[in-house]
């Protein structure tokens, strides 16, 4: 199809009195209520999708913090038990070598009690 034969075929065929005899109709192709409503569900269902896995993201973040959070508690905890216990036994050692338990006397019996 060649330039002309292309601009013959969007002219009017016929051409009134005092009217130019080249006219030329515009294709302007829109999308009708149907079209945009398909379209904007679709894209309301994209950005439920989107959200739907940020928040699951986000529960899955909170699910490690918790366990972290558990855990850190549990630790702290058996630290603590840890400390008394090191305590305890530290205790009896600082006992016998003390400077007031080196000085004591051991007392035997002199005699006994009977009833």
């Amino acid at each position: 199809m060649t330039y002309s034969s292309g601009l013959a075929a969007n002219r009017q065929k016929f051409a009134g009195r005092n009217q130019n005899t080249t006219s030329f109709r515009s294709n302007e192709r829109t999308l009708g209520p149907i079209s945009n409503s398909v379209i904007l569900i679709v894209l309301a269902c994209v950005l439920g999708l989107l959200y739907l896995t940020q928040v699951t993201k986000t529960n899955a973040y909170g699910y490690k913090i918790n366990a972290l959070t558990t855990q850190a508690t549990e630790l702290k905890q058996e630290h603590d038990e840890l400390e008394v216990a090191s305590a305890r036994l530290q205790a009896l050692d600082r006992v016998k070598n003390s400077a007031v338990t080196k000085n004591l006397v051991s007392v035997a019996p002199s005699a006994t009690l009977t009833n």
